[in-house]
């Protein structure tokens, strides 16, 4: 989820604690709770710093090791210990219990966005990403800010909101998974130019009733969609192509770190007046016709590097970071 539906779950989580009567009986462990669920919710993007090392480093690891199960562990120690440190004499197993689910609960959440994480870290490094819920979905973070401002106010007992709140926030959770697994499963039928062995990815947009499809097709190539109130419409094709200096580029470290990121990665090559263009692109992205998010590895005629960018980017601001003129 973005930031700020971190922060209002901090809150509301915070609020839930009260259901704790340890908790609701002391208003210094309520504090202690009350600051530990806010920078519970927020700690683990704090490989968000990882920015300052590059945009390879940070895309090859953002959401990697900090949303890892041991994180999970290393978060809630920290910063129960922490709050001990300021708050002495409290007891730190209702302070800890609602510290760690804070982190869970953020770690859980980022599960169900396109972008993922490696929380299965670290039996295994695959990237899980569940294409369910927007990374900002007004409905969580609307409901959230209603329930803080009836708690703020006292219009009702944070006892009565907040497990309603969450109790609502599940059922949605519910519904919209089945949602996506069913229409997931029957977009072949609604695909006239199907193939045995097309495989279809349905992907979340801030819209309830729109999303994204990505088709990858026998032959390699993939097609991009959108599925608009049930009814299926394919708006482009990428072909992704096969070069020498495709094959060069995976020996940059940015081009391996939108790999290693990202198995919807797609490239396609120019022949410049000083060598090659090899750009690839992550083509779970399409916005406003172009693909945002690339690598892009400038390569003069022996495969030397010229210059590369890793990251979010439109095309007018790619030329801007590329210090080859391209044409």
């Amino acid at each position: 989820m973005d930031t700020g539906t971190h922060l209002v779950i901090g809150l509301g989580l915070a609020g839930l604690s009260q259901i704790d009567p340890i908790i609701a009986a002391d208003s210094t462990l309520t504090t202690a709770v009350f600051i530990g669920t806010v920078v519970g919710s927020q700690i683990p993007d704090a490989d968000g710093l990882l920015r300052f090392k590059g945009n390879a480093t940070y895309i090859r690891n953002h959401r990697g090791r900090s949303h890892s199960l041991p994180a999970l562990l290393l978060w809630t120690l920290l910063i129960t210990g922490a709050l001990a440190l300021f708050f002495r004499g409290l007891p730190l197993l209702h302070l800890g219990m609602w510290v760690a689910i804070a982190v869970c609960f953020h770690v859980f959440t980022d599960l169900f966005n396109t972008y993922g994480t490696q929380a299965l870290r670290p039996f295994s490094q695959k990237w899980v990403s569940w294409n369910i819920i927007h990374i900002f979905d007004p409905f969580i973070f609307i409901s959230h800010l209603a329930a803080i401002f009836m708690w703020s106010f006292h219009i009702a007992s944070p006892t009565l909101i907040f497990p309603v709140l969450y109790s609502v926030i599940a059922i949605y959770y519910i519904w919209r998974s089945l949602d996506h697994y069913i229409l997931e499963k029957g977009l072949y039928r609604k695909d006239p130019t199907y193939q045995p062995g097309d495989k279809y990815t349905l992907i979340v947009t801030i819209n309830l009733y729109v999303w994204n499809v990505v088709k990858l097709r026998t032959d390699g190539s993939y097609q991009l969609g959108e599925l608009r109130n049930l009814k299926l419409k394919w708006i482009d094709t990428v072909k992704c192509e096969n070069h020498p200096a495709i094959e060069a580029s995976k020996n940059h470290e940015n081009i391996q770190a939108l790999l290693y990121f990202s198995s919807f990665a797609c490239a396609e090559v120019k022949k410049h007046r000083w060598g090659y263009e090899v750009r690839w692109a992550d083509v779970r992205y399409r916005h406003r016709k172009q693909y945002p998010f690339v690598a892009v590895l400038l390569m003069d005629h022996d495969y030397q590097t010229l210059d590369s960018y890793v990251g979010w980017v439109n095309e007018s601001r790619l030329e801007k970071k590329l210090k080859v003129d391209l044409y």
